[in-house]
């Protein structure tokens, strides 16, 4: 057994950790690095600052709190399919139909707050693309505080972009919702402080969940991750509804 701890700083909801980060440390405490993807099923929010134990097994393992299953890690045998690029103008575009801007129901999260110090987040701003339905985009810069000594970035923080945007393909200031299940294929780290584009793409809800896809790149279209959810609607966020 192994214990690590999910920092402050990576926070969701107000109190637990941010569904992407939480579940790239967790794929990577988990260790299944011959297979093709890790897969990581939340069974309840992640505390914070926290010490957490990995159990590991041979087809499964868990990240306990006490006896308190925080989440399972399995491998994923299949490749995730890409969700296609658009150019970075058209990116940017997006943040201007980005509904956080309105109602956000968790306001500080690490990647989607806006309710953050300056360059404490991602600040990333998924907002719809004209024409292709539950579909958005965002662009992302990636901060030199999230780089390591080495000057690149845990890819913790690719599953943490990749996580956000793809709740917001179905409007989350109207029915907030958790991530339940993700699984993300890294390829290679962005660089820091450059310019890249995020895409996601859902399916229409299925009862209180719905399943969604989303894809980084770089300015230029080359495809860096690409990572699939699973979303859960839930009664509320951090924040009463206006």
């Amino acid at each position: 057994m192994s214990e690590l701890v999910i920092p402050g700083r990576f926070n969701g909801p107000a109190g637990s950790g941010n569904g992407g980060y939480c579940s790239g440390v967790f794929a990577a405490a988990a260790g299944f690095s011959d297979a093709p993807r890790s897969v990581v099923t939340l069974r309840v929010p992640p505390p914070l600052d926290t010490p957490l134990t990995v159990e590991r097994g041979e087809k499964e393992a868990r990240i306990l709190h006490g006896d308190t299953v925080i989440a399972t890690v399995a491998p994923g045998p299949d490749p995730i399919p890409a969700v296609p690029p658009v150019p970075a103008e058209t990116a940017e575009e997006c943040h201007a139909r980005y509904q956080g801007l309105t109602y956000h129901p968790f306001p500080t999260c690490f990647v989607c707050g806006l309710s953050r110090p300056e360059h404490d987040g991602l600040a990333l701003t998924p907002g719809p693309l004209p024409g292709r339905p539950r579909e958005v985009a965002c662009t992302w810069h990636p901060d030199p505080s999230l780089a390591g000594p080495d000057g690149a970035l845990d890819p913790a923080v690719v599953w943490a972009a990749l996580d956000c945007p793809s709740g917001w393909t179905d409007d989350l200031s109207a029915r907030p919702r958790l991530l339940g299940r993700m699984s993300a294929q890294v390829h290679t780290l962005p660089a820091v402080g450059e310019r890249h584009v995020i895409t996601a793409a859902s399916t229409e809800p299925e009862g209180r969940k719905i399943f969604s896809r989303s894809s980084l790149y770089t300015e230029d279209g080359t495809l860096l991750a690409v990572a699939s959810a699973t979303w859960i609607t839930v009664p509320h966020g951090d924040t009463p509804a206006a």
